[in-house]
């Protein structure tokens, strides 16, 4: 698995992430996050939930990737579960992360019935999901060349992040690398109309990019994401 990640996306030049500190103003140790470019809409991580799991079953820390937990869990949309306690799914002034949901334990949210979602990466499947988005909205698809951050926090070196290059339509490899257990800080097109942000400390996926893109994942049945306008 190594050498097939290091021949669909070899190690590039740090500097390659220097325009997003530029844009940002950030040193990137946790991710860049990338301003509206012209749009946003922010990507939910997957949740899970297992009818009648025992307290002490969950099986993820919330913690680095995941996968689907297996069967009997089934998706937990975010909004379904702010609708059953009165929540919003984001709350105002907020960015997706573990500050959400105040009220799921006075609501009966038993321990290890939730599987919530990661921080810092995404879970499998949303990734595959919003790299068929990304595929279907840029001109040259699966083709398209790309640049994938790694901010030094998940790659273990406090010194500097990790940078790799590779093609849009082998970006599912990225999930699999064997030496950073999540999915990219940042993924961007070569030409720059899209980036890609998750943060080390939250649960969702910045998308800033044509408004096109973020209007089909905000109408998307399947995948679950949000406008947050004061993260724009």
């Amino acid at each position: 698995m190594a050498d097939d990640l290091s021949a669909l996306w070899p190690v590039a030049r740090v500097s390659e992430a220097d325009w997003l500190a530029e844009l940002t103003g950030d040193d990137g140790l946790t991710g860049f996050e990338a301003p509206g470019r012209p749009d946003a809409a922010w990507v939910l991580g997957g949740m899970y939930e297992r009818s009648g799991a025992a307290a002490g079953d969950a099986v993820n820390d919330g913690q680095s990737r995941h996968e689907h937990p297996g069967p009997g869990w089934e998706r937990l949309r975010w909004a379904e579960l702010a609708a059953r306690i009165g929540d919003p799914v984001v709350p105002p002034g907020l960015y997706p992360c573990c500050r959400c949901f105040p009220s799921a334990k006075g609501a009966g949210i038993r321990p290890g019935s939730v599987e919530w979602p990661a921080e810092g990466s995404l879970d499998r499947p949303t990734w595959d999901q919003l790299i068929r988005f990304l595929t279907a909205h840029s001109p040259q698809g699966a083709g398209t060349d790309c640049v994938a951050y790694y901010n030094p926090l998940v790659t273990g070196d406090f010194e500097k992040g990790q940078v790799r290059s590779g093609r849009l339509g082998d970006a599912r490899a990225l999930f699999d690398n064997p030496d950073v257990l999540y999915t990219p800080s940042n993924l961007w097109s070569a030409d720059r109309s899209w980036v890609v942000c998750t943060d080390y400390d939250l649960w969702g996926t910045k998308v800033c990019g044509p408004r096109p893109l973020v209007e089909a994942l905000l109408a998307d049945a399947e995948i679950e994401a949000v406008r947050l306008p004061w993260t724009s």
